[in-house]
């Protein structure tokens, strides 16, 4: 049975570029991943965080297309490459946070 905790509130994409070396030529691989915030927890590929850990959400744009996420967290700060407009997942993050 499924926990009211465990429903997605708003999920947002995020690219992981992991950049490697072959016969001496660089290059980069991306793929995408996702942060779900639920209402008790904010989730990564690779972290989960309580929503009582995270201090705030804020975003760096830097072109129309590209941007930075930031998870201020009691472990530090995380960012996050987007491509997406994050308006709606910062506004619903700072909700949850904010009341944890």
């Amino acid at each position: 049975m499924n926990s009211v905790n465990d429903e997605i509130i708003a999920s947002i994409t995020y690219i992981k570029v992991k950049r490697t070396i072959e016969f001496n030529q660089q290059k980069y691989t991306k793929t995408e991943h996702s942060i779900d915030l639920y209402k008790n927890k904010i989730s990564t590929s690779n972290h989960q965080f309580k929503n009582e850990n995270v201090f705030d959400v804020t975003y760096k744009g830097f072109s129309d297309n590209f941007g930075f996420l930031y998870l201020h967290t009691n472990q530090g700060v995380f960012a996050f490459e987007v491509n997406t407009d994050p308006y709606h997942f910062v506004e619903k993050a700072r909700h949850y946070i904010k009341r944890s």
